[in-house]
């Protein structure tokens, strides 16, 4: 795993022991990718993106094998499994198998809830217009194949620390910003109200879209300061390109309605920025 912590809530899948964090053990890591003869480079496309680890896999002799559903993948792979119009990086790892490898019978009980898990995620529990009739088709077989779809929802989304629910108190209450006149909503905290809650980096997942779901709002942002850089997380409905906003002014990207990006500024020349960016996208977000 290339992030240097990732959420608690994601913990319970199987096999989870086994998972090796690159930021906890750096010579094993190396080894490990030096030593593959494949290499699979799952939900990004661009190196950069799992920091200095894209370095060591670029250099490796390993066939690396991209599966990936984001925009202007960076040509590093030897096979890409590659399609923008998947809602997950999972649907993908599933079509490969049952499609491209032909091989079903490796989509076990372990291997159905991983799968299950990564769509329900990415797919904000199949309600967004990329779950298609395919994603929910793919939805039950899993289920047939043993994944357990409530439990899974339950771990995932009802298995939050008491610090989580007040810091979440705290965004809604205190840290909520509506701007009627571009129909945004931001939420922003800073790296001493992280420290006061005790906030882990998957204690922050999903807030966004509380700013979201308020009524009449097309643009909610997450500007979050960290200890290295401040970054951003956006989330749009309709047409409205969150991406965009991530490419051409944060060095990031992602999906139309839900994309993040990092800032090299300080934390309030950042919020600064991202609200003198909306008058240019003004005349979207009224429509």
């Amino acid at each position: 795993c290339a992030l240097p912590i990732y959420p608690e809530f994601l913990h319970w899948l199987p096999n989870n022991s086994n998972v090796i964090v690159y930021t906890e053990a750096q010579e094993e890591s190396v080894k490990l990718v030096n030593d593959a003869a494949l290499i699979f480079c799952l939900d990004f496309n661009t190196l950069s993106r799992i920091n200095e680890l894209g370095e060591h896999i670029r250099n490796a002799d390993g066939l690396k094998l991209m599966i990936d559903h984001h925009l202007e993948p960076e040509d590093f792979d030897d096979y890409r499994h590659w399609n923008i119009n998947a809602c997950a990086a999972a649907q993908l790892v599933y079509d490969f198998i049952v499609n491209e490898m032909n091989e079903p019978q490796y989509i076990n009980k372990d291997v159905a809830s991983c799968l299950y898990t990564g769509i329900m995620t990415d797919s904000g529990s199949f309600r967004f217009p990329s779950a298609t009739s395919t994603v929910y088709r793919i939805g039950a077989e899993l289920i047939d194949l043993g994944a357990e779809h409530w439990r899974i929802h339950q771990l995932v989304y009802d298995n939050a620390s008491e610090n989580r629910i007040r810091f979440l108190g705290h965004c809604l209450s205190n840290k909520l910003e509506i701007l009627r006149d571009f129909n945004t909503a931001i939420i922003t905290v800073n790296k001493d109200e992280l420290k006061n809650y005790d906030i882990a980096t998957g204690d922050t997942e999903g807030i966004v879209n509380y700013a979201l779901s308020i009524n009449g709002i097309k643009l909610a942002a997450f500007i979050i300061e960290r200890t290295d850089k401040v970054k951003l997380s956006l989330r749009s409905t309709g047409d409205f390109p969150a991406n965009e906003i991530c490419k051409k002014y944060f060095n990031g990207g992602g999906h139309r309605n839900a994309a993040g990006g990092a800032s090299d500024l300080d934390f309030e020349a950042t919020i600064a920025a991202f609200k003198a960016i909306l008058p240019e996208y003004k005349t979207l977000l009224l429509q």
